[in-house]
Order: structure tokens, then C-alpha cells, then sequence
């Protein structure tokens, strides 16, 4: 589980690509502290297990879902990525729960200034993730924990301060361009309970009343 505050921004300095997977061999200071082979780490938002340490280089594998369902196969030879250990039990949790798990991409459609802000306006390519989308809720942008701002049909928006902007990969964005997004985990349990709650009262009624066949049997002596 990570809290969505990047800890360093890596850099890409291998990009080993066969078919839809990827070894990807990034070069870090700050979370190379400590971390050790199977450690999770976030990269952009899509937590990833560590499988070679070598200096101050580490790699991670990419498989075919993951490639699919995020935006580490647009990633060049040179690229930041944003990272994050994952949390530690003992440390403050200072943005939300965010597992690393991607719910899909987005563009980004506009970036304007707002005095001392940045507003980014992103359009998430799979429509159905809106119905976890509010205002005033936790959204994750390329691992970045963040506060939706506003929501329209088609997009939503996001306000930057510039110390976000400085320390994350969005400094590095600009319109057109693809982000992992990660909705808030909360929403996702609480639509599945109630639906598993909903089907579970409809299983029953259905078990309690009889077919239209067993009625008319019953009705005319048969059973």
C-alpha cells in the first residue's frame, strides 16, 4: 500500500521491451535506502516488485496487464518517473490509500495557471471510471495523491501548488499527454458490497417464489 506522495523522481536508463512486456532499469537516490529485492515500489502509480538492486540503478518487471492497462509503454530512455517506497507502518499516512493497482490511462486536455496553482484538466480514456470520480474526493495521477477539483461528463480537474509541481513528474507534462489513474479504492468496496448485497436479496426472493412452470403444475394437480 503507498499514501501517493512521491518520495524522488527516477529516471529511465534501461527500457528492455519483448512483445507487451518490459524490464525497465531505473537509475534513484532517495528510496535506494534500505530497498531490497521483492520491495514494492510505485512507479507513476502502478506499484511494481523489485527484481535486481545494482548501485544506484534498480529493475522491475512489466507484464502483459500491466503494459496494457497503463501508460509504461510510452516510456523512453530518459523518462522521470515518479517513485514511492511502499509505506512503512510506523510512518504518517499523508495523502490516501492508494494500492498501485491502475485503473486505467487518461489525457491530460489542458493546463492553465491560477496564481500561484496550476490546474490540470485530464479526460480518463475508460468513461465508466466517472462513477468514482466527485468533487472534493481522492483521485491518484501518476501516483501522486490529489483532490479532485471539478467534474464535468467528459473530464475532470485537478489544482497543482508548486511545491507538487516541482517534486513529480508533472512538471514535465503538457497536454496531450497520457497519465495513470488510480480511483479511490473506498468507492470501488463500497459499489461492490452494495451490489453483492443486491444480489444476494435478489438470489433469495428467487428461491422463495416459484416458476412460472411450477406454479401452473401446482395450479392444475400435476404436482
Amino acid at each position: 500500500m503507498f499514501t501517493g506522495l512521491i518520495e524522488e523522481i527516477g529516471t529511465l536508463r534501461q527500457n528492455g521491451r519483448r512483445g507487451e512486456t518490459m524490464v525497465l532499469g531505473i537509475q534513484a537516490s532517495r528510496i535506494m535506502d534500505g530497498l531490497q529485492i521483492g520491495d514494492s515500489v510505485s512507479c507513476n502509480g502502478v506499484c511494481l516488485t523489485v527484481t535486481t538492486i545494482a548501485d544506484s540503478l534498480f529493475t522491475v518487471d512489466v507484464m502483459p496487464e500491466t503494459y496494457r492497462s497503463s501508460s509504461l509503454k510510452h516510456l523512453k530512455t530518459g523518462s522521470p518517473i515518479n517513485l514511492e517506497r511502499a509505506m512503512i507502518a510506523n510512518g504518517r499516512f499523508g495523502g490516501h490509500i492508494v494500492q498501485g493497482h491502475v485503473d486505467g490511462t487518461a489525457h491530460i486536455e489542458q493546463i492553465q495557471s491560477n496564481q500561484n496553482a496550476v490546474i490540470f484538466q485530464i479526460a480518463p480514456t475508460d468513461h465508466d471510471l466517472f462513477r468514482y470520480i466527485i468533487p472534493k474526493g481522492s483521485i491518484t495521477v501518476d501516483g501522486i495523491s490529489l483532490t479532485v477539483v471539478s467534474v464535468t461528463t467528459t473530464s475532470f480537474t485537478i489544482s497543482i501548488i508548486p511545491h507538487t509541481l516541482k517534486e513529480t513528474v508533472l512538471a514535465y507534462r503538457k497536454a496531450g499527454d497520457m497519465v495513470n489513474i488510480e480511483c479511490d479504492v473506498l468507492g470501488k468496496y463500497v459499489e461492490h458490497l452494495l451490489q453483492y448485497q443486491s444480489n444476494t436479496a435478489n438470489d433469495a426472493t428467487s428461491q422463495k417464489k416459484p416458476s412460472i412452470t411450477s406454479q401452473f403444475l401446482q395450479e392444475n394437480g400435476y404436482m
